[in-house]
């Protein structure tokens, strides 16, 4: 059981829920950037949420099966054909021994999910199989010519129906939550203030290690040097310039500038889903929740 790929697009990587609790290591947890993506296209084709997939930045992707399997995409949303037909979002689709599954550029969001049932059965290290794109841990970058071998076909079936609706990522604006930051008080009121109240544009410097973001200069109230300290995912850091940064799944995992808010865990898939000059607002979260 196994696929050919033949497009990879601009980044294809091998993600699956990451290697956590890892940061003592210097390692950061890594794994797929919407985590809801990778469970959803695996319990499509009867995988357990955490088996390997493939994250496809913005789409040009193109495989050739060579057996009888399912496949589901998720995430981003454009068009997905099987043979030349169209799959319809978020949904199981069967694929025969020559077929070829093609991945076009993304209408709406960013990171396409790819699962295929039993999922990719590549070598683990340090107990993922993720791409960790900072370390280099994990299977390199997929490349034309790159042939996957599947795991064993999984006991549960693939299901007639999926219990959530589909909805495609919003092509405009997206209202992140966010929990207080560590240091949230070595900002001047009138920064916190404009975290929530100023317009915001996710950046083109954008990747799996974090996000900028455009907008205002965030004042500092303490200006002296803050020493390293942990990150977590979603930790909104302020560079000396004022401008923040979202650190993703690929961050350092500790960090020189203060964190003046967290995306609360809730709201970190829709920032996989963010395309640059895409608007950007904040809001508080409600108990941890997004």
């Amino acid at each position: 059981m196994s696929f050919t790929v033949e497009a990879s697009g601009p980044l294809a990587l091998v993600e699956d829920l990451g290697r956590p609790g890892l940061a003592h290591l210097g390692v950061a947890g890594s794994g797929a950037l919407d985590r809801g993506a990778l469970a959803l296209a695996n319990r499509l084709v009867g995988n357990p949420d955490g088996a390997a997939g493939l994250e496809l930045l913005m789409g040009g992707f193109r495989a050739r099966f060579g057996a009888e399997t399912w496949i589901a995409v998720t995430g981003a949303w454009g068009r997905v054909t099987l043979d030349g037909h169209r799959v319809a979002p978020y949904t199981a689709a069967r694929a025969v021994a020559g077929s070829v599954l093609e991945i076009g550029p993304a209408d709406r969001g960013a990171r396409y999910v790819l699962a295929v049932r039993g999922g990719i059965d590549e070598p683990m290290e340090l107990g993922s199989r993720s791409r960790d794109t900072l370390s280099a841990i994990g299977p390199v970058p997929v490349a034309a010519g790159r042939v996957f071998e599947l795991g064993p076909v999984p006991a549960a079936s693939v299901p007639l129906l999926d219990r959530e609706a589909a909805f495609p990522p919003p092509a405009g604006a997206v209202t992140l939550a966010l929990l207080p930051g560590p240091r949230a008080d070595w900002f001047t009121d009138a920064a916190r203030i404009a975290l929530f109240d100023a317009d915001w544009r996710f950046s083109e410097q954008a990747d799996r290690v974090g996000a900028r973001l455009v907008g205002p200069a965030l004042e500092r109230r303490v200006t002296g040097e803050l020493a390293s300290e942990a990150t977590v995912p979603g930790s909104i850091q302020v560079a000396g310039d004022g401008r923040p940064t979202i650190l993703l799944a690929d961050r350092p995992v500790t960090g020189g500038y203060p964190v003046i808010a967290i995306v609360a865990p809730a709201s970190l898939d829709a920032v996989a889903q963010l395309r640059p000059g895409q608007e950007v607002r904040f809001r508080h979260a409600r108990s941890g929740r997004a």
